[in-house]
């Protein structure tokens, strides 16, 4: 060990950020089937994702906030639906790390006092964006909150109420989103490699008596990031798609750090009563309304986005059919290493070659992870809790399950008297990928090269985040709502709205609903 030392508060810190995520992790796991498919290797590309992101997240996440804070990450990515959600950054981004970091120090190439400075930084990172990103609800997970997630403010959720429209089973409308959203999400599953992380939920939010709005995301549908969508998504008008939905009779119970809920009865399509469309990206004013001029119009909408998806669906089959299981495996590892990459694109300083390459460190590992054993060190690892590394004394009774064990180990204390530890795993070492990117990437302005689409992000400043409106949140608006910053921000809020362009601040519900009425 070299330069300043480690000191306590940071180590008191960062494992209690450990043994936090350990306990929600555990639940997430054991609350879950096994991850398996009759096409992709997905427990084996699970595990060499892990490895790729214990390789890179540490110097991707410095070379982010050489351009944007994790704060201010926090505060855009609230704005839009992209792949910078509960999801992304409530789990993945350190929970990949983690899990590379454990699975090496049990193969004997890592001890828990190895990279202790990475650790650090990456806990740090994922506390400051999410406490950011969950601003609004005032928690890190949404484990603390009961699991639920609620981080839209006022504003945004009053043109909801205003402007989705009435729908009920069997109307044109119902029935058009419902063969939408059932086709949609088959896609996500195939174009991420038989897993659902193109899928992401927040809510719920109360809209009335037995009325619960759910806000569900669709991301990197257009060509993009993805080498194998281009061509394919050719045809594909939107990159990230949003459809808030308004259902009656259920009460979403949960909404876990994984995107997904439960709810009490049974969520049935039948109960949605409300629906709308919405798209975004690093380059929106939020959330922009697509064919909601007319309830007639969004029918349309809806018919022609399922069938530009099932046009992009067949292309994607014919071109996954002709994959080795070699290429099936990297694929898999990096839509799973690279989740967090859209807060590249927020940044501005997205390079394909970060985000879509197995780094050389973990290839080594690659022979190793034929189906058994992939299945196997996967299931040890986040199901059973079962390698050496995750035993602790017979004393101990683990949250969820009173057992001896935990599935994240903390860095010792004793390398504060004796300064044996490590910093750092290294920089990033070179990658490669089986995949060539030959396309733009489709954004709200077009399709866009690599080098445009980060220039054209780092001269944009959504008016949300502006340092004249940033910190203008509920709770600010709640005893200043007729001040000139908080009437403004509604009104830029409501400036695509068809029923509340104008109104400004300080509505009450009961002027939603005479305003939708009207």
């Amino acid at each position: 060990m070299t330069g300043n030392p480690v000191n306590y508060a940071q180590l008191l810190e960062t494992n209690n950020l450990v043994q936090m995520f350990s306990d929600e992790t555990y639940w997430l796991c054991v609350t879950r089937t096994t991850q398996e498919s009759k096409l992709f290797p997905v427990p084996s590309y699970m595990m060499l994702s892990y490895l790729n992101a214990y390789y890179r997240y540490p110097s991707l996440l410095r070379k982010i906030e050489s351009r944007m804070s994790m704060e201010e990450l926090g505060d855009r990515a609230r704005t839009i639906g992209g792949k910078t959600n509960t999801l992304t950054m409530g789990w993945t981004l350190p929970g990949f790390y983690l899990c590379g970091r454990e699975w090496l120090i049990n193969m004997g190439l890592l001890r828990p006092e190895d990279g202790v400075e990475d650790l650090i930084y990456v806990m740090d990172c994922w506390k400051r964006i999410q406490l950011s990103y969950h601003r609004n609800d005032g928690h890190i997970t949404n484990k603390e909150y009961g699991h639920r997630s609620q981080l839209l403010p006022e504003r945004e959720l009053q043109v909801y109420e205003a402007d989705l429209y009435d729908c009920k089973a069997g109307d044109a409308l119902h029935t058009a989103a419902n063969r939408f959203l059932a086709t949609v999400s088959a896609f996500q599953f195939l174009s991420h490699c038989e897993c659902r992380i193109g899928i992401c939920n927040q809510g719920p939010y109360k809209f009335g008596d037995n009325l619960e709005l759910i806000v569900r995301d669709f991301m990197d549908l257009g060509e993009g990031d993805y080498p194998w969508l281009d061509g394919v998504c050719a045809g594909m008008e939107y990159n990230n798609l949003t459809v808030p939905m308004v259902v009656k009779d259920t009460h979403f119970s949960l909404m876990d750090d994984w995107g997904s809920f439960e709810s009490e009865p049974e969520f049935r399509a039948e109960n949605i009563v409300r629906i709308g469309l919405y798209a975004s990206d690093p380059l929106t004013e939020g959330r922009v309304p697509v064919a909601m001029e007319s309830a007639q119009a969004l029918v349309a909408k809806f018919n022609q986005l399922t069938e530009q998806v099932n046009e992009a669906n067949g292309k994607l089959w014919k071109i996954i059919a002709a994959w080795s299981r070699a290429h099936m495996l990297e694929a898999g590892a990096l839509v799973y290493f690279n989740i967090p990459k859209d807060l590249a694109h927020l940044a501005g300083v997205y390079e394909q070659s970060d985000w879509m390459e197995i780094d050389e460190r973990a290839k080594r590992f690659i022979p190793l992870l034929n189906d058994e054993f992939g299945r196997d060190a996967l299931t040890e690892l986040v199901g059973l809790v079962s390698l050496p590394s995750q035993a602790c004394n017979d004393y101990t009774m683990g949250q969820h399950h009173n057992a001896p064990k935990r599935m994240y180990s903390p860095i010792p204390y004793g390398i504060l008297t004796n300064g044996d530890y490590t910093r750092s795993s290294g920089p990033l070492y070179p990658g490669s990928s089986l995949f060539t990117k030959t396309g733009k990437w489709r954004t709200s302005r077009g399709m866009l090269s690599q080098d445009e689409y980060n220039a054209a992000v780092r001269a944009f400043t959504p008016v949300a985040c502006s340092s004249e409106y940033r910190f203008v949140d509920d709770y600010w608006v709640k005893y200043h709502s007729h001040d000139k910053a908080a009437r403004e921000l509604y009104l830029r809020t409501q400036e695509n709205s068809r029923h509340l362009k104008g109104k400004g601040s300080g509505l009450k519900r009961a002027d939603i609903a005479r305003a939708r009425g009207a």
